[in-house]
């Protein structure tokens, strides 16, 4: 009788209880690999957006000219494989007053075939360049 209850009283985690735990732990170690990169390059693009918009809007540029510098900036400063014009929305293109929407999305690879897509979307000022 003595062993009976020393079985049922047992404390601590079983294998399967460590081996659930460790895959998950990989999982959500996996999920933050793909998400995090997009969010901190996202952060990047707005400040590097911002940047280059208020200089546009200090020196009266086109939308046009906006674009140049920023293709050049992206080009020396990230690794993008998108051009600008994919990413962003011009919503007022008069100069001196340009303002934009970024829009685009980044996919990484979760596992074979399987995908995380992150969709970004937001508006973008030269308040944001600070």
């Amino acid at each position: 009788m003595q062993q009976l209850t020393s079985l049922t009283n047992q404390r601590g985690a079983s294998v399967t209880t460590i081996i659930v735990g460790l895959a998950m732990a990989g999982i959500i170690i996996k999920l933050g690999l793909g998400i995090i990169p997009a969010y901190v390059g996202d952060y990047q693009f707005t400040k590097l957006v911002a940047g280059e918009l208020k200089k546009a809007n200090d020196a009266k540029q086109n939308e046009r000219q906006f674009m140049q510098s920023l293709s050049q900036q992206l080009s020396i400063n990230a690794n993008y494989n998108t051009k600008p014009e994919e990413m962003i929305v011009f919503t007022n293109k008069t100069p001196g007053a340009l303002a934009v929407k970024s829009q685009y999305e980044v996919e990484s690879n979760f596992y074979g075939e399987t995908f995380i897509v992150n969709r970004f979307e937001k508006e973008i000022t030269a308040a944001d360049a600070k």
